[in-house]
């Protein structure tokens, strides 16, 4: 949804004192690894909202023959999960305009990241919220997939 959109509801969370945590990815090749950071990652507050890299952003980042999936499936996928509240598309590369946008209570990311390295995590820290990492599930991710796809 457009960040318009989840201005209203942020609005309406924030009424009823809900806290909100962000996360973001390019959440390309969804996998076993990407539901366990996400349910993790929802149990830190009341609503979690997912940055989800656009299609270009995600080629800027990762090349040119990504993604493998369209932003429109890869946002209908995480709008399909229980835990997931909010989806909203950004095209810079990184989340940082977006996560000052909603201001969360929690940032988290994977444990591929370090707190230090984490976009936005100066800003949350600021202004009163914590950043958290969540251990990866080991073997999972869509960089390994793809190689296994393509060695085989």
């Amino acid at each position: 949804m457009p960040l318009t959109k989840v201005a209203s509801l942020l609005s309406l969370w924030r009424l009823k004192n809900d806290s909100l945590v962000f996360t973001n990815g390019c959440f390309d090749l969804f996998h076993a690894g990407h539901v366990k950071v996400l349910q993790e990652a929802a149990g830190f507050g009341d609503r979690l909202i997912v940055g989800l890299n656009s299609d270009n952003s995600v080629a800027r980042l990762k090349g040119s023959t990504r993604p493998i999936i369209s932003q429109k499936y890869r946002a209908a996928v995480l709008s399909a999960l229980h835990c997931v509240d909010a989806v909203v598309l950004f095209e810079e590369d990184t989340p940082a305009k977006l996560i000052q946008a909603i201001s969360p209570d929690f940032l988290v990311k994977g444990g591929d990241y370090q707190i230090d390295q984490i976009v936005g995590a100066d800003f949350v820290l600021a202004n009163g919220g914590s950043v958290h990492t969540i251990d990866l599930l080991k073997g999972f991710s869509s960089t390994d997939l793809m190689k296994r796809f393509s060695d085989s």
